[in-house]
């Protein structure tokens, strides 16, 4: 499939579309359908379409200033990992739709090679959730769901922006749905010649221009009153050019493709659900060590994978929800390592909820997977929330989750370790949430334990190698503070957060590279009536970039501010204007690697 073509028909075909339907909503279909359940007894920050407007470049720039993750990002728009309560880039699962999606050779993510505009809610979970979502769900998980909605007739959006430094994101989406039928298509198309000056470094970002498309379709139909299928997939196609500092210096890109798609057939009954999905995943990627030379390097991945998920309610006090998988991992790599490799994967989980009262409720779960040639540990949660007044709540969270060898860790040649063992994590976090007017508080302490951290090692052979060397503690506190309040046509939301996360090398006691003792944010967002407001501030605190803790190599703290403004007529047509980095501040998250200084952007909104 050519994306692009697909894009330019998609934009095109809004030209026809000069009416819309309204209906009574009925139901909103939701692909990932443990999420409403996690939320019974764990923290979940949502983010919706509105708030990727303000946040737009990527989903690094939007995570990093609308959440407690720190986005460690090699400039802007390039390679890019999260890092939750003190943990490293493998240690977070990002889940489309209910899928893990993590590389198979790296066991990770890379965030900007996720699209931004192909989700429909993008919501954020701290702490361990290995028992339902797998592999790396140690320290966090970023989920990228889509929903369908019933009985909601037509609707269509368009966003377009135009940035500093050449740059562009569009984006389309239109969807229309009875009271059986629901269809949601969309795509966007992001492109920047990314060529910012830092003149404090004497830095230009040369040959840091980055594009990448994505297509998403969407289907879903009721065979009956308590029965569904539905369907969803995403095709996405990025290229990223590594930056150079001197003219001189050998050009080099990126590129990867990847394909999502699933297919879920549901049955919900009074006292009993059960979600049976189909899933395959593709990831391809090519790199290129010189711009005008065939690709040096790659690989392709595929993973067919099957969940079904049960859920019965024994009595209407006590639930019990039984999610097995099963997943076959093939990989092949060109000149990078790894040869036609292929992994067999299941996993049986059981959970047991318990609503003593509406105001007291207990989880607890066991989950044991059978990886191939790896030894897995059985892993657990306990967890349970209870609101004993109107204005305190409290919940407590207790688990073991680990993370499985990649394909580099045990295939690749030479370097790759067959005897290698998960890393696994305990952990245990406790969240108060207190309520006063229009004012929130909430304060979670945590504690994590990781043992057996893979580490890639020069050896006598000449070679590096992957062994479990290491081992890492992490504690810390996430605080929130948020006032919220409407009157008359004033709509007023603030916030402010400090997080906090020690975390160490067990054997040097010292704080690990590229992990902030202190992080910061702040936010104020004022509407009233087709007028809008928003400003973000982060403050960041010494970050070092060496196990050794050097000064004089470590990021120096840093504040920076965002503010932007949009008007709406109609409740349909909106243009909006922003600035980032107003405080001009110069600041990075990895090395020799600085982020834009004053940046501007205008964009537009059209909903139908």
């Amino acid at each position: 499939m050519n994306i692009k073509r697909s894009l330019v028909l998609l934009f095109s075909s809004y030209g026809c579309f000069l009416f819309g339907q309204e209906k009574v909503i009925d139901t909103v279909y939701v692909f990932d359908n443990q999420m409403n359940k996690v939320k019974l007894f764990h923290k979940v920050q949502t983010i919706t379409p509105r708030d990727i407007e303000k946040n737009s470049t990527n989903l690094s720039e939007l995570l990093r200033f609308q959440t407690p993750v720190y986005i460690k990002e090699n400039g802007r728009g390039a390679v890019s990992s999260p890092s939750f309560r003190g943990t490293l880039a493998g240690h977070t699962a990002f889940v489309w739709n209910g899928i893990n999606i993590n590389s198979t050779f790296l066991g990770q993510g890379d965030i900007n090679n996720l699209p931004l505009f192909g989700s429909d809610q993008i919501e954020v979970k701290a702490g361990g959730g290995s028992v339902i979502y797998g592999s790396s769900a140690i320290g966090g998980s970023i989920h990228l769901n889509n929903t369908l909605g019933f009985n909601e007739g037509f609707h269509a959006n368009l966003f377009s922006e135009v940035a500093s430094f050449n740059t562009y994101n569009n984006s389309a989406k239109a969807s229309f749905s009875n009271d059986k039928f629901s269809f949601k298509v969309s795509g966007n198309y992001s492109v920047s010649e990314n060529d910012y000056k830092v003149d404090d470094l004497n830095y230009i970002n040369r040959n840091g221009n980055y594009n990448n498309s994505a297509f998403n379709v969407g289907v879903s139909y009721k065979l009956s009153k308590n029965q569904k299928i539905s369907w969803q997939s995403q095709f996405y196609d990025s290229s990223q050019h590594f930056p150079i500092y001197e003219l001189s210096e050998t050009k080099t890109k990126y590129e990867t493709q990847s394909t999502r798609s699933l297919i879920s057939w549901d049955i919900n009954n009074k006292t009993f659900s059960n979600s049976l999905k189909a899933a395959y995943t593709e990831e391809n990627f090519q790199y290129f060590n010189n711009l005008n030379a065939p690709k040096f390097s790659g690989g392709t991945g595929k993973n067919y994978i099957i969940r079904n998920d049960f859920n019965y309610f024994i009595i209407p006090k006590l639930n019990v929800n039984i999610i097995t998988e099963f997943q076959l991992n093939k990989g092949e790599g060109y000149q990078s390592g790894i040869g036609d490799v292929s992994r067999n994967i299941g996993s049986v989980a059981g959970l047991l909820r318990y609503f003593a009262t509406k105001d007291l409720r207990f989880e607890g779960g066991i989950k044991k997977d059978f990886v191939e040639d790896i030894n897995s540990p059985i892993l657990y949660s306990f967890s349970g929330k209870w609101n004993p007044v109107k204005w305190y709540n409290v919940s407590f969270n207790v688990s073991k989750n680990f993370k499985y060898p990649s394909f580099n860790d045990v295939y690749y040649e030479p370097g790759g370790n067959r005897d290698l063992r998960p890393e696994t994590s305990t952990q245990f976090d406790v969240t108060n949430e207190f309520k006063a007017g229009n004012f929130k508080l909430t304060l979670t302490p945590y504690y994590m334990k990781i043992t057996d951290l893979i580490t890639w090692l020069p050896t006598a052979m000449g070679y590096w190698q992957a062994f479990n060397v290491k081992n890492a503690e992490s504690y810390g506190l996430e605080s929130q503070l948020n006032y919220s309040k409407s009157f008359r046509n004033h709509q007023i939301n603030a916030g402010i957060a400090y997080y906090y996360a020690h975390s160490t090398n067990k054997e040097t006691g010292n704080q690990q590279p590229y992990i902030p003792l202190h992080r910061g944010t702040a936010n104020v967002d004022y509407r009233y009536r087709y007028f809008h407001f928003f400003a973000q501030g982060l403050m960041n605190g010494l970050t070092y970039t060496t196990s050794d803790e050097k000064r004089t190599e470590a990021i120096d703290p840093y504040f920076v501010l965002n503010i932007g403004i949009s008007g709406t007529l109609f409740k349909k047509y909106t243009l909006g204007f922003k600035i980032n980095n107003v405080t001009d501040t110069y600041y990075k998250t990895v090395a020799f690697y600085p982020l834009p200084k004053r940046n501007y952007s205008v964009y537009a909104v059209i909903n139908f």
